[in-house]
């Protein structure tokens, strides 16, 4: 196990941090070009559907999570046919997921609409975005495994150029599309399809090393051990996803019943605030890949310094980040939209996303520590305690507080994932003893 310095997970998270930063940026993009029709329906079901689309995809978010920290311990161990195995099942894996999102669809989506109380407008516009977005969920699902796979070998840069290539391509297609074309809604998502495929196909042609020894990876599929480990790290990570997801869908739903303006105006922060969490879990990514490497070869310490270092350098980008929505929130959310209401009932809710990096970054940091250790039933004990407290929260606040909250109750969310992942660390030590 080579020495862990900050250098190391600078490198590592660097290209990580700029890669993740694209995705939310591709939504923000998004928001801001259908926000240039200056209307609240369409700009509030482009935010409906994503975060329907999220919440779905994001059940299979496992997939990331477990293949990276499994090849990370294979390539720890210095096993490189079990690292190549990892990919195979985990392709296998999201290539079946997407296919079984496509023939649900329509109950899916009736679940979806009929848990979220959005005006007619809004679900009209939404149901329009859904049914074009749906057919790329094999390519969103697989690129799941090649990004988790990809980072667990420290390929920051291929992930990097992975992200460029898909969400600028999402972007030039966007701007053709909608303000070109004048395609509405139905052209974000085309635009969005067409950059999910395109994006899968560089994705394997970047993992082809994983492709080098097909025979030799393909007798370990099956085999026993390895694959209790990925259904348990897989059980257990969909099970701490999907309940992450619905607290974040819940936040959407619950936010609906103000009315459009403020469904819009809060759409409009959670972009910012999607932008955060993936720009610093870029610092997460990296604690993912040393902490999954230091535990398969067997180095306590080098795993503890991992996480030291990388949350050492998530809370200095925390802080950065809050000063900068202090000082640039107003000009931010002036870009994002052209309609006044929905401009200051944003500017309202501002204070809540200056705060939410500072309180949410040890929640973040935790989650990669946890994964590249793959503790992950330990995880998933900490969500379910973390989400009943945010359930609770919604109950009493927002019939006092309204919006604020709602926003209040989301801040204590991640303020308790983070106490009860932190009380959890002990179990790393006890696994590599």
């Amino acid at each position: 196990m080579t020495t862990i310095t900050h250098a190391r997970v600078l490198r590592i998270a660097g290209p990580i941090m700029l890669a993740n930063a694209t995705i939310p940026a591709m939504g923000a993009v998004n928001t801001a070009v259908i926000g240039q029709l200056g209307q609240a329906a369409p700009m509030g079901a482009v935010g409906l559907g994503a975060v329907v689309l999220a919440t779905l995809y994001w059940a299979f978010g496992f997939l990331r999570m477990s293949t990276s920290g499994l090849a990370a311990q294979a390539h720890g161990a210095g096993d490189g046919a079990e690292r190549s195995a990892v990919l195979l099942r985990a392709l296998l894996i999201g290539a079946a997921a997407g296919l079984a999102l496509m023939l649900t669809q329509a109950l899916l989506f009736r679940a979806a609409f009929a848990i979220a109380p959005a005006s007619d407008a809004v679900e009209s516009f939404a149901r329009s975005y859904l049914s074009i977005r749906i057919w790329g969920a094999p390519a969103t699902i697989m690129l799941y495994a090649v990004t988790g796979w990809l980072i667990a070998l420290e390929r920051t840069r291929a992930v990097l150029a992975l992200q460029l290539l898909q969400n600028g391509l999402n972007v030039g297609l966007n701007l053709w599309f909608v303000l070109g074309l004048g395609h509405g809604v139905g052209g974000v998502a085309t635009a969005t399809l067409i950059a999910e495929w395109s994006g899968l196909g560089f994705g394997l042609w970047l993992c082809r090393a994983g492709f080098a020894d097909l025979p030799g990876a393909s007798a370990r599929l099956l085999r026993p051990a390895p694959l209790r480990a990925m259904v348990q790290a897989s059980r257990d990570i969909m099970g701490r996803s999907v309940l992450l997801q619905l607290s974040f869908a819940s936040f959407v739903f619950l936010g609906a019943r103000f009315g459009d303006v403020t469904l819009a105006a809060n759409h409009v922060l959670l972009q910012f605030l999607e932008i955060t969490a993936y720009a610093l879990d870029g610092l997460a990514f990296a604690a993912e890949t040393l902490v999954g490497q230091a535990v398969g070869a067997r180095a306590l310490c080098e795993a503890r310094r991992a996480g030291l270092i990388s949350m050492q350098w998530g809370f200095a980008g925390a802080c950065t980040l809050a000063l900068i929505f202090a000082l640039a929130g107003p000009a931010l959310i002036a870009l994002m939209t052209t309609a006044p209401e929905v401009r200051a009932e944003a500017m309202h809710y501002l204070p809540w996303l200056i705060a939410a990096p500072v309180i949410g970054i040890a929640s973040w940091i935790l989650d990669g520590i946890f994964i590249g250790a793959l503790l992950t039933r330990e995880m998933l004990r900490a969500m379910l305690v973390s989400v009943s407290l945010y359930a609770v929260a919604l109950l009493v606040l927002i019939p006092t507080l309204g919006n604020h909250g709602l926003w209040i109750a989301l801040m204590l969310l991640n303020l308790t994932r983070a106490i009860t992942l932190w009380r959890a660390l002990p179990a790393l030590a006890k696994r590599m003893v």
